[in-house]
């Protein structure tokens, strides 16, 4: 049956991806079809994210969303800006038009994406096309992760072979602006013992703003093996690369976003030439887990990853003249090449001690990333007009750019070593605890090609975490917690000689919520009150400008609520709510406003970049039967400050999707039109520099056909 079915749709499959240009070694895997995921809906039971076992999300004393499979393909999600719209209390930043970078409470979250548990803080744009669900867990997680983690990480979990099914899934996706993409996602049940996975993607689309272009592709095959009754290894492989136009949007005038229309593009007029990034990525992930008993198991998994970019850019980040109507244009370029290697051991062992269930987690982390980067800044090279950039090519990059310090070559070494213990323990049928430490010792090394000194440093933190849950009912969870993550300096990136000698930077979350599980289960409602806070800042030295210093303090206290799952009625519901009061509560910085004449602004009160008071979003699809789907969401977002200067707001502003569903036999169709009653909106800045501002898109269609074999 699955050979009929595969030679009647398989070549339609690969014409597809032949009609993108795939890379040829995909299109020989002519017998290797998909396995579509176990079907959660919007309302997954539980999360590895948060404890690294299988735990029910009612155990954990944390705060945790899952963005599901389903809930990615009914919004038509094609980057992790639009999955991760589904989390309350996030926002993107621009990322400098190279990188997915969020705001998580309030807190810039530069390294915090993983996949599969294991650090990914490259800075590239990811594609969704091997991503069975996206998992955010909220507030400081180094004691299972190390590092970072201010406002919460993100954790991508990959697609994975399934044993015993042959079976697969291709698509054509094509819509506004030239929006053109093909996948495949193939899993063969080669016998009981062994099953192999192929995704790959393929994009070539244009973009509602101009000039802009994207071509993209994503190639995941994944081998999975039962090596004896106990132990199972599976071999994951991807090859990822991604070509774009280099956008940081567009300037600000009066506290303002410029009112120009939202195509409108400030970089060069030959930005196919002088204003692109490209980025890609090579990674091999290997994962094994063995069983010795019931009650002990253990789980390795190393994973080399290898990152370049080039990205080349000129950007509307000089000053903003009212009286002229002019915006300075600045150019550089950046390389980045870099190599990772990290390799986690978890011993996970169930048992009674002193009367009371438990399940131990012991781990040991130890990781390895080289980090070489090249930037050329030629500061200001000319001015443009404010609503009518036009499209003109800078002047080059000044030669004398190239022996400045800053463009002197940094390579940089970072070593992890880690140990860390968790433990979930049954205090009563009613009463669980969550207790857990990890130890780090993190280096820090970067040397210069010339010129300038060495720099390291070396920091050892002890990070805990506990919590509390009170589970009166079976469908009815309270908790309380607290968590702790440190922030060395430079973090990811290059030491300097201003802030090598400063300490990390420590986080700390208190929170208490409920969870609620209603209607047998099917619909699930949390909510989380959390008072955030982020000290030992790192701010200038007033008396030595050259210095940084640890003074400062951020803050955020603030509320979450979702409600995810099934309605009566065929309803499948996801919608959340964010109340986020940021403040600077400590701070001796000053920061420089970008629109003449300069002034310089105290940061002491100051509400974080891309923080919203309030934001929320209902999302909600109802099967009317005979394999239709109809439904669609809104998406609510207040006011923001583009930076912590606070004088440039971006509005805030509410859009409205749509969205169906047709499915017939072996085939199917999706709908989705974006943006329905073309809200002009600003989905984000750069957030540390107010001219540099994202428009959203104006009314958009995107269609998804299907089949299935």
């Amino acid at each position: 049956m699955f050979q009929q079915r595969f030679f009647r749709r398989g070549p339609l499959a690969l014409a597809l991806l032949a009609a993108f240009g795939l890379p040829a070694q995909a299109q020989t895997l002519q017998e290797v079809t998909v396995n579509g995921a176990q079907d959660e809906g919007y309302s997954p039971a539980s999360s590895r994210s948060a404890t690294k076992t299988s735990a029910p999300l009612r155990d954990i004393p944390q705060s945790v969303q899952v963005v599901p499979a389903q809930l990615l393909r009914d919004q038509g999600a094609r980057s992790m800006e639009d999955a991760l719209r589904n989390v309350p209390g996030v926002a993107m930043s621009t990322g400098d038009g190279q990188r997915d970078q969020v705001v998580i409470r309030g807190f810039t979250a530069l390294a915090d994406q993983f996949i599969d548990g294991v650090r990914d803080d490259a800075m590239y744009f990811r594609d969704l096309a091997d991503i069975e669900r996206i998992e955010v867990l909220k507030g400081p997680a180094a004691v299972l992760y190390g590092r970072g983690s201010s406002g919460g990480l993100i954790n991508r979990v990959t697609k994975k072979p399934q044993f015993g099914v042959t079976r697969g899934e291709a698509t054509l996706g094509l819509g506004s602006f030239d929006y053109r993409r093909a996948t495949a996602d193939l899993n063969l049940g080669i016998n009981e013992s062994a099953a192999f996975r192929l995704n790959v993607a393929k994009e070539d689309s244009g973009s509602y703003r101009d000039q802009q272009f994207l071509k993209r592709y994503n190639f995941a095959p994944s081998l999975a093996l039962k090596l004896a009754r106990e132990t199972d290894l599976l071999l994951q492989y991807t090859d990822a690369d991604d070509r774009r136009l280099t956008d940081f949007g567009i300037p600000a005038l009066n506290g303002r976003p410029v009112n120009v229309a939202a195509s409108t593009y400030y970089g060069s007029g030959q930005a196919a030439r002088d204003d692109t990034t490209t980025s890609h990525v090579r990674a091999f992930t290997s994962t094994l887990n063995h069983r010795f008993d019931e009650a002990l198991s253990l789980r390795n998994v190393t994973r080399v990853q290898g990152y370049d970019l080039r990205r080349f850019n000129t950007l509307p980040s000089g000053t903003t003249d009212p009286v002229t109507q002019t915006v300075g244009r600045t150019r550089s370029f950046i390389f980045r090449d870099e190599s990772s290697l990290f390799n986690q051991t978890d011993l996970t062992w169930r048992n009674r001690l002193g009367g009371l269930q438990q399940e131990w987690l012991l781990g040991m982390e130890l990781g390895s990333q080289k980090k070489t980067a090249w930037s050329v800044s030629g500061g200001t090279v000319d001015r443009v007009n404010l609503l009518n950039p036009g499209s003109v090519v800078p002047p080059a990059i000044a030669a004398s750019a190239y022996a400045a310090d800053s463009a002197i070559p940094s390579h940089t070494s970072l070593g992890t070593s880690a140990l860390y213990a968790q433990d979930q323990i049954t205090l009563s049928p009613q009463w669980k605890a969550l207790l857990g430490a990890r130890y780090d010792v993190f280096s820090q090394d970067t040397a210069f090609e010339r010129k300038l000194s060495p720099l390291g440093r070396t920091d050892k933190k002890f990070s805990p975490r506990a919590g509390l849950v009170w589970q009166p009912a079976d469908w009815l969870s309270y908790y309380a917690s607290y968590s702790r993550s440190f922030q060395p300096s430079g973090e990811s990136l290059a030491l300097s000689s201003s802030n090598a000698a400063s300490a990390p930077e420590i986080t700390e979350n208190r929170e208490i919520g409920a969870k609620l599980d209603l209607l047998d289960g099917q619909l699930n409602l949390t909510g989380a009150l959390f008072r955030l806070e982020r000290a030992n800042i790192k701010n200038t030295d007033p008396n030595r400008p050259s210095v940084m210093i640890n003074v400062g303090k951020q803050r955020t206290d603030g509320l979450e609520l979702t409600a995810t799952g099934r309605l009566p009625g065929r309803w499948d519901l996801s919608a959340g709510y964010a109340w986020l009061n940021g403040r600077m509560v400590e701070s001796v910085a000053t920061t420089a406003s970008s629109q003449l004449p300069l002034v310089n602004v105290s940061a002491l009160g100051k509400v974080p970049a891309l923080t919203p008071r309030h934001s929320g979003f209902v999302w909600a699809m109802k099967d009317v039967g005979q394999g239709l789907r109809l439904g669609g969401g809104l998406s609510a977002v207040g006011a923001r400050y583009t930076s912590l200067t606070n004088l440039v707001t971006l509005p805030g502003y509410t859009t409205l999707d749509a969205a169906a569903h047709y499915e017939r036999g072996d085939w199917a169709l999706d709908v989705n039109l974006k943006n329905l009653a073309n809200r002009k909106y600003y989905v984000s800045s750069h957030g540390s520099n107010d001219n540099l501002i994202l428009p959203g898109s104006p009314r958009a269609l995107q269609l998804t056909l299907r089949t299935t074999f």
